[in-house]
């Protein structure tokens, strides 16, 4: 190879690397000034009467209860259906399912739902969860629906942590006398948890921020009332109320919104939190 050639390609490698930093800053940087700007707006009204009070039409009394409750039961109801079926198809599909063309068609479709729009999740969920079944606009016709959104993410992401883990554990188990059961259970779940929790958490803060499924399947964008059972009550949640607000034109709607934005950022933060604790707790528990 010619010197001219090397210093060509450190040059190219230098400067792909300036316009990754310069990428990176970027948005860093406009990611900065959102907050900012989101923080100077709606920081002063962010106080015990915003989080105990609803909606209304007055801006001094307005509040983000209902929405907020409608956020924490679709949130549990999603974690609490994802979690085992997602994990379970994940260890099917990587320990038992094997590598047919059965598994490969499975595969594919489920990298292929990963990517589809989350719309179409709404009108399937209004069509089958809320008309077809009967479920009405409630709740767990929501949590149904966002449940199907985050699925596929979760599964793939489930599989790539038990992909992960190094094929010495798989041996030491049968070693040992395992049975396959035994094996995925003493041994690779224990060792996979870690990525399959950070997926898990970070598909359902996706499910968080959703709107357009929650619009079909009819959360409201006015609910004074709390919602207490899942089946029944019609419900709202923060990225709806904040869409409502923010569609209005008065400059006092527009700081709630803003101050309705700061808290769905730090319930975005907190889940996040929660999935680096705990990754780093089982991270330090599990020795390769």
């Amino acid at each position: 190879m010619s010197s001219q050639t090397t210093t060509r390609r450190k040059v190219a490698n230098a400067l792909f690397g300036l316009l990754a930093f310069l990428a990176i800053f970027a948005s860093l940087v406009t990611l900065v000034a959102l907050l900012i700007d989101v923080v100077a707006r709606g920081g002063s009204s962010v106080d015990l009467q915003f989080f105990t009070s609803a909606p209304s039409r007055i801006p001094a009394k307005a509040g983000i209860l209902p929405a907020l409750v409608g956020t924490l039961w679709v949130t549990t109801l999603v974690a609490i259906m994802t979690f085992p079926i997602g994990v379970a198809a994940a260890i099917y599909l990587e320990e038992y399912a094997g590598r047919g063309r059965w598994s490969r068609l499975l595969r594919i479709n489920i990298s292929n739902l990963a990517g589809v729009p989350s719309i179409v999740y709404g009108i399937f969920g209004l069509a089958l969860f809320v008309r077809l079944l009967g479920l009405g606009r409630t709740v767990f016709a929501a949590a149904l629906t966002l449940s199907l959104l985050i699925l596929p993410v979760v599964i793939i992401s489930s599989m790539e942590a038990i992909r992960a883990v190094p094929p010495s554990q798989r041996e030491a188990a049968y070693a040992l006398g395992a049975t396959r059961w035994q094996m995925v259970r003493r041994a690779l779940l224990p060792a996979a948890a870690p990525g399959i929790l950070t997926g898990i958490v970070l598909a359902v803060g996706r499910a968080v921020g959703e709107t357009a499924p929650l619009i079909l399947i009819g959360a409201v964008t006015f609910v004074t009332f709390v919602p207490v059972n899942p089946f029944e009550d019609k419900y709202t949640v923060l990225p709806i109320q904040i869409f409502n607000w923010a569609g209005r034109p008065q400059a006092a709607f527009q700081e709630i919104s803003a101050a309705a934005i700061l808290v769905l950022l730090v319930l975005m933060f907190l889940l996040n939190l929660v999935a680096i604790i705990l990754r780093a707790r089982l991270s330090r528990t599990i020795q390769w």
